[in-house]
């Protein structure tokens, strides 16, 4: 079993699409929950006026994630269900990010509900260049809980 604040030192997460484990990823960010304010201002029975922010409906959120341009066909399927098909409605699916620890057992968990790719950004080619060809997808959601 890992140590206390083994996570802490190194970055090992997996992403699933559905049941469906992403394979190549190098980076997930913009991972955000975000909450409506709502002002409110009153008068006390005193006749003081104050101001009150409340916490309103929760948001929707994006997230970023970059991965190696490989054939993962789950994956690929996905993106061109939005980009080729226009098929939102089939191409929304539900994604996790999980934190793993040095074993692979999961130390934390975000599923993200109803989420569908807004955006496909290729690789940047460069002649002589050495590193791996990327791609970054951004991925619109509904949702969010974290377990």
């Amino acid at each position: 079993m890992a140590e206390t604040g083994d996570t802490f030192v190194t970055h090992r997460f997996q992403v699933e699409l559905g049941k469906a484990r992403v394979e190549s990823v190098q980076e997930v960010s913009g991972l955000t929950v975000e909450l409506d304010a709502i002002e409110v201002t009153q008068v006390t029975p005193t006749g003081e006026y104050i101001i009150r922010k409340i916490p309103g409906a929760r948001k929707g959120g994006e997230v970023t994630i970059t991965r190696g341009l490989d054939k993962s066909s789950a994956f690929t399927e996905w993106i061109k269900d939005t980009y080729e098909k226009g098929a939102i409605n089939t191409a929304r699916q539900n994604i996790s990010v999980i934190i793993v620890d040095a074993e692979n057992a999961e130390q934390r968990r975000w599923d993200l509900t109803n989420a569908w790719v807004s955006r496909w950004e290729g690789p940047s080619l460069r002649a002589g260049d050495t590193s791996p060809a990327t791609e970054k997808i951004t991925i619109v959601f509904e949702g969010i809980t974290s377990s």
